[in-house]
């Protein structure tokens, strides 16, 4: 007969038998197993005759596994992700009827908790095997892609206008392999999602999606529900996916722990992030391009990304030829990241702040056709921007919206200038994608070149008079006044007139040279007059 003792003992070992067997059935069921395939009829089953794709990574966000000769994954998951495949070379997924690709699976078996903007429903287990459909592509050393910043929506009405601003004109563009949009797709009313997504599908393309501070869900008790909305209209907010021998890896780069409620972000990253960067550099070489798309810049103003975080991602990229794409900021602008902030690659980390497509969040005197102005406040144009890759090489140009291709300078000059007084007026070039060590020249009647000095302590003056018009106007203007306030121009050069021209008109020429050898030139003119 056994002692309480003894039966109290054997009571606790069954108890932790049963608690490791009800663990270990429920890591069995954390495991996603199933085949990448090439879905030769399109019906997005794997038939028997359809034959896996070997190599091929699938991942939850922070594991990667890789598919075997027969294109058969498992997956060690966490209970609340998304689960995707990344796009091999020579393969692509297919898309819906937003042109979203296909190429990821929710598994929240207990749904997003309850939100003011709807996430995803439970989703239960796994299924027994979970098949990601592929087809054969044949992707260009060669392409060229688009970069959306911030479309950012507040309403039905500027949905609207910026399918009519922006995907109207950008669709019409040949050459074009995909898009990205670079974060804030609308701006914090969730339930535009749709309208921002069917908009969108207008493109005609592939299209990719990169969360922003103004897509998240902040009412979500802990941070791994911050996504909830955009990952049920988008699928993953941190994915990955291969063009040709270009590596695109897209963060979620807004950080929410130990924020204050007044600013309840920064720019950073998750532990789980980081460990994705890690698992999925493993598969890139070293003469292979890298290419990040995140929303918030790595470092645009004190204080508003955290310095390790950007330091970390650093370390992991070292070595690697990156470029980076970001948004938020309503200007434009570049940086390059060197060993002051932590980068050891063999080139500086550059990365390009794209304008946005909402321009000044949509503000400005309405046009003949219904749409606004939409200046930025750094006098950029609303517009986007084309990424080229030629190998592991890249280069890229913004494009105005409703301007001509060849519109990439504003000049700001006086209508008339006194006769013999031209050196006190002067002359602006405004190079919307201007870089520290461009050149930027000007010259009067077909004279001699002049370098123009880039000032960086100034407004531009174009944003500046747009203000003004709106401040002095005699009567109501249609639109809305830019409640921003002019900020320092990165791309902004500066002259001054000649003193020495006779009474005429005078016609002014500038051109630029940005650091991709491309050259773009705007003209002008002005009258020199004696006055009365």
């Amino acid at each position: 007969m056994q002692n309480q003792g003894d039966r109290g003992q054997e009571t606790e070992l069954e108890a932790k038998e049963h608690q490791a067997s009800a663990l270990a059935k429920q890591n069995a069921k954390k495991t996603a197993k199933g085949y990448v395939f090439e879905d030769l009829n399109g019906n997005g089953k794997k038939d028997p005759s359809e034959k896996g794709i070997p190599g091929v990574a699938v991942s939850d966000g922070m594991n990667i596994s890789t598919t075997d000769e027969s294109g058969y994954y498992e997956l060690k998951v966490r209970d609340h992700c998304v689960i995707f495949v990344i796009k091999p070379k020579g393969f692509i997924s297919p898309v819906n009827g937003y042109n979203l690709p296909q190429s990821w699976y929710i598994h929240k078996p207990q749904g997003s908790p309850q939100l003011k903007y709807a996430g995803s429903a439970p989703t239960g287990k796994l299924p027994q095997s979970l098949d990601f459909p592929m087809a054969r592509h044949d992707d260009p050393e060669k392409f060229s892609f688009f970069a959306f910043g911030d479309p950012q929506p507040y309403s039905r009405k500027e949905v609207d206008y910026f399918r009519r601003l922006i995907v109207d004109e950008a669709k019409e563009t040949e050459g074009i392999s995909f898009g990205i949009s670079l974060g804030d797709v609308v701006g914090d009313k969730l339930d535009l999602h749709p309208l921002y997504r069917e908009a969108v599908s207008g493109m005609g393309i592939p299209w990719y999606n990169v969360i922003g501070n103004h897509d998240r869900n902040y009412d979500g008790k802990e941070e791994k529900y911050a996504n909830e909305t955009f990952e049920s209209n988008f699928g993953p907010s941190t994915y990955a996916f291969r063009y040709g021998d270009t590596h695109f890896i897209v963060l979620d780069d807004i950080f929410m722990n130990n924020a204050p409620k007044a600013n309840p972000y920064k720019g950073g990253f998750s532990e789980d992030q980081f460990r994705f960067v890690e698992n999925y550099m493993k598969f890139v070489g070293k003469d292979e391009l890298v290419v990040l798309a995140y929303h918030i810049p790595l470092c645009y103003k004190e204080g508003q990304f955290i310095p390790e975080h950007r330091e970390r991602l650093f370390s992991i990229l070292d070595g690697h030829k990156v470029l980076g794409l970001s948004a938020h900021t309503h200007i434009q602008m570049q940086f390059h990241y060197g060993e002051e902030l932590g980068w050891n690659g063999p080139d500086d980390f550059h990365e390009y702040n794209v304008g946005t497509a909402n321009g000044d969040w949509y503000s400005g005197k309405i046009d003949e056709n219904g749409l606004p102005d939409a200046t930025m406040r750094d006098g950029t144009p609303a517009g986007y921007a084309i990424v080229s890759i030629d190998g592991n090489r890249y280069s890229f140009r913004y494009k105005a919206a409703r301007e001509p291709d060849d519109f990439q300078i504003r000049l700001y000059n006086p209508e008339v200038v006194p006769y013999r007084q031209g050196g006190k007026y002067p002359l602006y070039a405004n190079f919307f994608i201007g870089d520290h060590d461009d050149t930027v020249e000007f010259r009067t009647d077909g004279g001699e070149w002049k370098k123009m000095k880039r000032v960086t302590d100034e407004a531009d003056p174009t944003f500046m008079n747009l203000l003004y018009e709106w401040d002095r106007a005699d009567n109501a203007m249609k639109g809305r006044r830019s409640n921003s306030v002019p900020t320092m121009c990165t791309h902004l050069w500066k002259a001054t007139l000649d003193n020495t021209l006779e009474p005429g008109t005078h016609d002014i020429e500038v051109r630029a040279t940005d650091m991709f050898g491309n050259i773009y030139t705007a003209s002008g003119s002005y009258r020199t007059e004696i006055p009365e």
